[in-house]
């Protein structure tokens, strides 16, 4: 009986060690992601003089692009890094966003007049982000919402999807659209929150392609 009793206990010893040890592992995995979250630098806004619409700041301008990997709306996944050599335009953006749908024709006009310079745009949606990772009936109804919108659109360029999934990496999305340029060495060169003008995109667009300032 004590036998049994020994045995039990040591059983019972190390079945509560695993448990510890799991739950330690998971709560330092826990606080490693709240702390990398907390770290990650964010874009901002500045006023630049009085009058004038406040600048974005973003922390990656003249830094190295994050490279990601995102599914196009056919399944296959597409990486900047694939887009090496080109300059990239990375535009976040959404079907509910009113200044995307203003927008979206300025960049299907200008990718179509640069992309022979070596320009492409990528498309970033970020319908899922208010939508749980198991709500499959939910994001393929927004697949089929971003699929549509791009039709209607005729958007010639690769229009990807999970954008929120790679938000905090690009410093935080706080309004819609956002963009980035990036020049052929994979450096982002300019960056805007929220609609801007055309004429402002091309310029940026030129910057990346190193054919302006």
């Amino acid at each position: 009986m004590k036998r049994n009793t020994l045995v039990l206990g040591v059983v019972l010893l190390i079945l509560a060690t695993f448990a510890w040890a799991g739950w330690a592992n998971w709560e330092y995995r826990k606080q490693a992601a709240e702390k990398l979250l907390a770290s990650a630098a964010k874009g901002e806004l500045v006023s630049t003089a009085a009058g004038d619409v406040p600048q974005y700041i973003s922390p990656l301008k003249g830094k190295p692009a994050p490279n990601f990997a995102l599914e196009d709306l056919s399944g296959h996944k597409v990486s900047l890094s694939s887009y090496k050599g080109k300059a990239v335009l990375l535009n976040f953006w959404a079907t509910w966003c009113g200044p995307c749908k203003i927008e979206t024709p300025w960049l299907v006009e200008l990718r179509n007049q640069y992309a022979a310079q070596g320009f492409e745009i990528l498309g970033i949606s970020t319908e899922g982000d208010d939508l749980a990772k198991d709500d499959k009936a939910g994001r393929e109804k927004q697949k089929a919402d971003v699929a549509k919108f791009a039709q209607q659109e005729h958007m010639p360029y690769p229009v990807l999807i999970d954008g929120d999934s790679i938000s905090q990496t690009y410093g935080g999305l706080d309004a819609m659209p956002t963009s980035f340029f990036v020049d052929r060495n994979g450096t982002v060169v300019a960056a805007q929150m929220g609609i801007s003008s055309k004429d402002d995109i091309e310029a940026n667009i030129r910057k990346a392609l190193g054919a302006g300032k």
